[in-house]
């Protein structure tokens, strides 16, 4: 195994020598558990923490690696290493930190696909693949739609869940897999070696099975199937970096129960491009597009050029964002009253020295 099996390429090289660290290792953050890390390089692994001016000085959670990330470490003990510097992302998967006013969450760094998973027998909903294109585009990864599962309906139902697809999502690839001997190898030809992939879906669609199919191993454990819901209990607990058997890199997630948009627009410009075309047309200034007589957007929806659906997903995800950015301007100005009364406080203890 090389770094480019890992990932690494030449801009990251580059960096690392503009930037005077030729002196350290490199490897890429494969497991990351309450800002401790596990760096993977071509030979081995090592528990790693990061150095102290690094947490320090951090001023945000994107100042902190995250599983996918690069970085330069040194070794200071057998399998034990400290982290020095992260390196610049390329892309950066985040959504809505779960029941945390204005915040985000980072899902993974350096995605090149986006993998969105979901089973066709109970989970398939094209509201929440939206929400996932969104959080895809936002980012500049690459979506891809593996409907899982797929031995479980008739040829028939999965056609008419491709043609759905095909009706409200445009340019978006999607791969059927299920559970045959071959169920699976359409996904795999499309694994390409030194790429980075993550997997995004909701608990017991499969992600689980799909992982070790791909890399041949029994690497994460699928429970039984609950006959009461139809739902398998997915035993992964946190995100993890995986090297395929043929070459690809793989980010397993746990299950996501929440899909939240952060700040998203240029996702959702992306996502919903023929809504916003004809927004564009519209000849009424600051138009609500719901009410307004003469509309080129409700004129669309009424012909049925426009999916209602989507429409209606668009404006909910379009408050949910309007909504985050709120919060984030509110938590920015608290951090920032927080900031000067601490300031105001140091100044007073030391004046008080003198």
């Amino acid at each position: 195994m090389t770094l480019q099996d890992l990932g690494y390429n030449e801009s990251l090289e580059t960096y690392r020598t503009e930037n005077g660290i030729e002196g350290f290792e490199v490897g890429r953050v494969i497991l990351e558990h309450k800002e401790r890390y596990v760096i993977k390089t071509p030979n081995t692994e090592f528990d790693a923490e990061l150095i102290g001016n690094l947490r320090f000085t951090a001023e945000s959670r994107y100042d902190f690696p995250a599983v996918g990330d690069w970085v330069a470490f040194s070794e200071y003990d057998e399998g034990k290493a400290l982290i020095h510097k992260v390196f610049p992302r390329h892309s950066i998967l985040e959504r809505q930190a779960v029941g945390k006013s204005g915040q985000v969450q980072i899902i993974a760094t350096n995605i090149d696909y986006g993998l969105i998973v979901q089973a066709v027998d109970r989970d398939f909903n094209l509201n929440r693949l939206e929400r996932y294109l969104i959080i895809c585009n936002a980012a500049k990864v690459a979506p891809v739609i593996i409907l899982s599962k797929t031995d479980l309906i008739s040829n028939e139902e999965l056609e008419k869940i491709l043609n759905q697809i095909n009706d409200r999502i445009k340019d978006v690839k999607t791969i059927p897999v299920n559970n045959e001997p071959i169920g699976y190898k359409t996904l795999e030809a499309f694994i390409q070696k030194g790429n980075t992939y993550c997997l995004l879906g909701s608990s017991g669609v499969g992600k689980s099975t799909l992982l070790n199919r791909l890399s041949g191993n029994e690497l994460m454990k699928t429970a039984e199937i609950s006959a009461s819901v139809n739902k398998g209990k997915h035993t992964t607990s946190h995100r993890e970096l995986i090297v395929l058997k043929d070459g690809g890199i793989l980010i397993d997630n746990p299950g996501m129960r929440e899909v939240g948009i952060a700040d998203t627009a240029s996702g959702l410009e992306v996502t919903f491009d023929t809504i916003l075309e004809y927004a564009e047309q519209c000849r009424f200034k600051d138009c609500t597009h719901e009410h307004e007589n003469g509309c080129v957007v409700q004129e669309a929806l009424e012909n049925g050029n426009l999916d209602l659906d989507a429409f209606n997903n668009f404006r909910k995800m379009e408050r949910e964002k309007e909504h985050f950015e709120s919060d984030a301007l509110e938590r920015k100005k608290k951090d920032k009253d927080l900031g000067k009364l601490i300031k105001k406080v140091v100044k007073q203890k030391r004046d008080s020295q003198y």
